[in-house]
């Protein structure tokens, strides 16, 4: 079963995504990229950039557990050993906030990815 629709106020969102891989040196372990999207009802994984790698080809967010305030997800992959996980997304009419975070299978390594973003308005023409 995939992921449920992640029901945000539609409209252009300042989106900040920082990936923390803590098996890295120092210099290496931080990224962080800020970006300018006219979102909708998306799926969960679309929030996440890191899913859209390779590495993780076959893997998907199910789910969509509400908790709280927030929805839960797991990370599934057809290859059992490649990776495993979890998401959650709080989403309010003023933005959202999730947290990604997966563990490379048969290896000791583990990185996360963390997605902020205030909803700035409508969607409109590209300026």
């Amino acid at each position: 079963m995939f992921a449920s629709p992640v029901a945000l106020n539609p409209g252009t969102y300042e989106l900040t995504v920082e990936t923390l891989l803590p098996n890295l040196e120092e210099n290496l372990r931080y990224a962080t990229t800020h970006q300018r999207h006219c979102l909708g009802t998306e799926e969960a994984a679309t929030l996440f950039p890191i899913l859209r790698h390779q590495a993780f080809a076959g893997c998907v967010l199910t789910g969509g557990q509400s908790v709280e305030d927030r929805l839960e997800y797991s990370l599934e992959c057809s290859n059992r050993e490649a990776a495993s996980g979890a998401a959650r997304l709080t989403v309010s009419p003023t933005g959202v906030y999730g947290v990604l975070e997966i563990k490379m299978g048969g290896k000791n390594m583990t990185l996360s990815q963390r997605i902020s973003g205030a909803r700035l308005g409508q969607c409109g023409p590209a300026r």
